[in-house]
């Protein structure tokens, strides 16, 4: 229902968010009928007419015969998908490189390169990076059907709505305006993510906090930061959507960060600082496991769990530290599970009683009592996170109409 006066905005926003919640229950229950469309998205039958007519004319659905649970009947006709002429391009760009994915809208991958993007260059990091994405194009033509949309996953301190990476770590950056160029360029909707954000937004949607309402998802890489699921969506989604933990100064005499800040819990948690510190401390320690063989994550987390004193120390000592943010965290958000993304994980059993014990030591009783850790289903790896972003905006309504107008 339209109410008397109101602005033309706002009505499409109203139509925006009922076409996203069509294609949203379409993708996760179909094939499905339109009255039982209508009976979940709480819309009238007119109204699912008109969406499901618009979606049939643009193929982003179709229809099919199925046979309904329990009846011997004709089969029913039914509403799923059309999503195999329609690609999108993920891209994640980490330390000294850059993925780029061709996928269909059912996140299905048609193509992928790993490329390397250098830290020192000549050209400026905007410049290689439009000359990957061009490359990219060419290379896989023959494969490519209808481009929807860009979606970039980056660390970074980033401007999220106006796709403006003010600084990034690994890379000389000052305000790129990696969004704009690129929309500028190609003329397709450019969708720029912090990495762990959009990593976030992935576990909400297929992994390990799906259907989790308020969540904290703890990242411990080569960068330290948190997403938040707060009321089933992302923190400030429409902005900076990181919750900087990474630069919260845990040490006010520790090293400088990036960020110019000394101290941040990223310089002392990063798995980059952790092998820094073993390296240093192995000299003092000569019964450590950690002796003669080459340093890795990996082998840290192994050692600790046969019990070697500095391994444990080390990731003890991270665990602490992030435990004592998270606590802060739980008391702002009372989330209903905490997921940690990192290549510790490995050593869980070493490093979740530590961050466990923290939050039930040092945040409210009532918000803290049942909150369990838990790993992330999936790895801070290839461009998973990036179709995140695409399927939230087809979700949403925003990319979604676009298509729908063509």
């Amino acid at each position: 229902m339209v109410i008397a006066g109101s602005q033309p905005g706002h009505i499409d926003q109203i139509k925006q968010t009922n076409a996203g919640a069509v294609y949203r229950l379409i993708d996760q229950f179909g094939p499905i009928s339109r009255i039982e469309l209508s009976k979940l998205a709480h819309l009238a039958p007119a109204s699912i007419t008109k969406i499901v007519r618009e979606m049939l004319e643009a193929h982003l659905v179709q229809e099919t015969e199925y046979q309904e649970a329990g009846s011997r009947g004709r089969p029913a006709i039914g509403l799923m998908l059309d999503t195999a002429s329609w690609h999108f391009l993920s891209v994640r760009i980490s330390n000294g490189g850059i993925t780029l994915a061709l996928r269909d809208l059912s996140s299905k991958l048609v193509a992928e390169d790993d490329r390397p993007l250098p830290a020192q260059s000549r050209e400026g990091l905007l410049t290689c990076i439009i000359r990957e994405i061009d490359q990219f194009f060419v290379r896989h033509q023959s494969k490519l059907e209808r481009l929807t949309a860009i979606a970039i996953t980056l660390p970074g301190i980033i401007n999220t709505e106006k796709g403006i990476v003010h600084r990034m770590p690994f890379y000389n950056v000052n305000d790129m305006p990696l969004g704009p160029e690129l929309s500028s360029r190609t003329g397709l909707p450019v969708y720029i993510q912090h990495d762990i954000c959009a990593w976030t937004i992935a576990e909400s949607l297929f992994g390990a906090s799906r259907g989790a309402h308020n969540v904290i998802q703890v990242v411990i890489d080569h960068n330290v930061g948190a997403g938040v699921i707060t009321g089933g969506r992302l923190l400030h989604h429409d902005r900076s959507s990181l919750v900087e933990i990474g630069h919260t100064q845990v040490d006010p005499e520790g090293k400088q960060c990036y960020c110019g800040n000394h101290g941040c819990l990223e310089t002392v948690a990063s798995i980059d600082s952790l092998l820094e510190l073993a390296q240093r401390r192995m000299s003092g320690t000569m019964d450590s496991m950690l002796h003669h063989q080459p340093l890795t994550v990996e082998m840290l987390c192994d050692a600790a769990l046969a019990g070697d004193r500095l391994a444990k120390e080390i990731i003890t000592t991270a665990g602490n530290s992030v435990g004592r943010v998270l606590a802060i965290m739980v008391n702002l958000f009372n989330p209903q599970k905490i997921l940690i993304g990192s290549p510790l994980n490995r050593a869980a059993e070493v490093l979740y009683p530590v961050i466990t014990y923290c939050i039930r030591q040092q945040s409210l009783p009532a918000y803290s009592a049942h909150i369990n850790v838990e790993p992330t289903q999936f790895l801070n790896i290839g461009t998973m996170p990036g179709a995140a972003l695409v399927k939230n905006a087809m979700y949403s309504g925003a990319l979604l109409v676009k298509l729908l107008q063509g």
